[in-house]
């Protein structure tokens, strides 16, 4: 089950995105486990990024992985107010930016790394790739 939660946010990110999301989970020939987003602004992400990863810096995205085999499960938290200025300075649409992270947290979960620049472009293929696909379904 997906769920979406938002901490220090109103409800801004629509969740007629769970499908998409379940259908990204079963094209990696994985299962759908307890997936929660957590969707919050800089500073709770920081807190977090500080104390659990020992980083001082901001950050999209931050997942949590509690895959057992082939079942995805996790907590993806991710600052809304840092995809909106992703958008800004990479010149997309915030809309497709806070898609394309969604999907790079469940990414992350089904195995994809993206430290290395060969995992990084590994990841960013399959973020367009799933973000093509969900235009085609939309479209």
């Amino acid at each position: 089950m997906i769920q979406f939660f938002y901490e220090n946010l109103p409800e801004s990110v629509t969740t007629d995105y769970q499908q998409w999301l379940e259908d990204i989970i079963l094209s990696e020939e994985k299962k759908t486990g307890e997936i929660n987003y957590i969707f919050c602004d800089d500073e709770y992400l920081l807190k977090i990024n500080q104390d659990y990863l020992q980083h001082d810096y901001y950050t999209d995205i931050i997942t949590f992985d509690y895959v057992k085999g082939k079942t995805i499960s996790g907590e993806i938290f991710v600052s809304l107010q840092r995809v909106s200025d992703n958008a800004s300075t990479l010149s997309r649409d915030y809309e497709e930016e806070v898609r394309r992270v969604l999907a790079h947290g469940i990414l992350h979960l089904a195995g994809y790394k993206d430290k290395t620049e060969e995992e990084e472009k590994e990841m960013r293929r399959k973020e367009d790739f799933y973000l093509n696909k969900y235009h085609n379904l939309k479209g």
